[in-house]
């Protein structure tokens, strides 16, 4: 999880804070030397920790917080507002034009992830905003890089524009025409990376600027690469003017340098973060959230936003009145599966959970091997079979379990799953019928 060794150091930190009860000066001195250490080991600039352990300690060795009646929260709370502040306060969006295609330009070095990020984002802004983006082939150097682009846009269902090995600068140029003929609101532009920020690159970066006037220029860094991608995040600025930076791997990187970094060394915004490999894993970066998570406060507004994402209104008032009606069939069972998929890994979920229940969940994952099984045996079992399970006799088992390469003993595994989600579902017809109150949740009971 990202963070998660800086997350942990810091909440045992906090806690030992908190043990004290009363705070001294020298007690929030020393818990401040653990939070330097703990961002240092985090591959956060030395520089940027100087300066950010010095603004926390001046803010809490004020007599309002060592005076107050909870000191230790005071001090979590200014580390929570100060880390905010570090990675931008608040989030940047992707500046928009007012009329006419708006261009992107993304930019970065080999290995990054640029080409699926440019996927991604442009998935993102048709999913968020409804937006009809159209993705550039222009790097025509890397083997088989406009043949990942096509991929990665057939799988999100996006135009990609490409003119073969051809001058990427008139590429871009072609790309933008066949935008405005074309109802294209949003152009993303695929350039070439480099193993390491060169003068060629540079060079025909900013002949592509100059010649189509992009509206924002994007930097595509893997977050595992610590300082170095803070480095690289530098250099484009200097050489070509960078807007923004999109975050890759985020997911995989347990220390988070990178992104507690290069606010401050650039002064350019974090915009976006990839939080995983699957070509939806990608979000808004929003300062105050991370800066949750990493004190172990959970993010429940990017929770809810992933729930709805995932979650189908029209399916969802069907299913209410099947359930008016006591009617749960299969098929409402594997619509279910499919939106429990759609939240994504378990794990990541996890760093949005406050406390405890986020600590529970840690590591946990969603049986995919088992979910493809139920899956493939109810996708084998016709329309009528799926609304009317009680049909399925042993001849009808053999042919599904045939069809989905299972054993019959899979199938009724499923359907003794399935008949307990029903004896639920009863439950719950039976309480809306009695007053809104499900059977057997009216009294109170003590978790374990």
């Amino acid at each position: 999880m990202a963070f998660e060794g800086l997350s942990e150091k810091l909440n045992a930190t906090f806690k030992r804070l908190r043990g004290k009860g009363r705070l001294t000066e020298n007690d929030v001195r020393e818990g401040m030397r653990e939070v330097r250490l703990a961002l240092l080991e985090a591959d956060v600039s030395y520089k940027v920790v100087k300066e950010f352990v010095a603004t926390v300690t001046e803010r809490a060795v004020g007599s309002d917080v060592l005076d107050s009646l909870t000191p230790a929260q005071q001090v979590i709370k200014i580390v929570n507002e100060e880390l905010t502040n570090l990675m931008g306060g608040a989030n940047a969006k992707l500046s928009l034009a007012s009329s006419g295609p708006t261009v992107v330009m993304m930019v970065g070095l080999q290995g990054a992830g640029k080409t699926t990020t440019t996927a991604k984002l442009a998935g993102l802004m048709r999913r968020q905003l409804g937006r009809r983006p159209l993705l550039a082939a222009c790097d025509v150097y890397r083997p088989a890089a406009i043949e990942q682009l096509k991929v990665v846009g057939s799988q999100l269902d996006l135009p990609v524009f490409e003119q073969g090995q051809g001058d990427p600068v008139e590429i871009a140029q072609a790309a933008l025409r066949h935008a405005r003929d074309h109802g294209n609101d949003l152009v993303f532009l695929d350039t070439a990376g480099r193993l390491h920020v060169d003068e060629a690159l540079m060079d025909e970066l900013k002949r592509m600027k100059s010649a189509v006037h992009p509206h924002e220029i994007l930097l595509v860094v893997d977050a595992m690469t610590g300082q170095d991608a803070v480095n690289a995040a530098s250099s484009f600025d200097e050489a070509l003017g960078i807007d923004g930076v999109v975050l890759t791997k985020l997911d995989g990187d347990a220390r988070g340098g990178a992104a507690l970094s290069i606010r401050a060394v650039t002064g350019k915004p974090i915009k976006f973060v990839g939080t995983g490999e699957k070509l939806e894993m990608i979000e808004p970066f929003h300062p105050d959230r991370m800066a949750s998570r990493i004190l172990g406060m959970g993010d429940m507004l990017s929770f809810i936003e992933k729930a709805e994402a995932a979650f189908d209104q029209k399916q969802a008032a069907k299913l209410e009145e099947k359930l008016r009606k006591n009617r749960f069939t299969l098929q409402d069972y594997y619509d279910q599966l499919q939106q429990i998929r759609g939240m994504g890994d378990l794990s990541q979920l996890a760093g949005m959970m406050p406390g405890q229940l986020g600590r529970q969940l840690q590591g946990a994952s969603i049986d995919e091997k088992q979910m493809a099984h139920t899956e493939a045996i109810i996708l084998s079992m016709t329309p009528l079979e799926r609304e009317n399970p009680q049909i399925l006799n042993a001849s009808r088992k053999r042919r599904i379990a045939a069809g989905c390469g299972l054993e019959v003993v899979d199938v009724n595994r499923l359907l003794k799953q399935f008949d307990a989600m029903q004896q639920i579902v009863k439950q719950f017809s039976k309480g809306r019928a009695a007053g809104g109150r499900m059977h057997g949740f009216g009294r109170k009971k003590r978790l374990k």
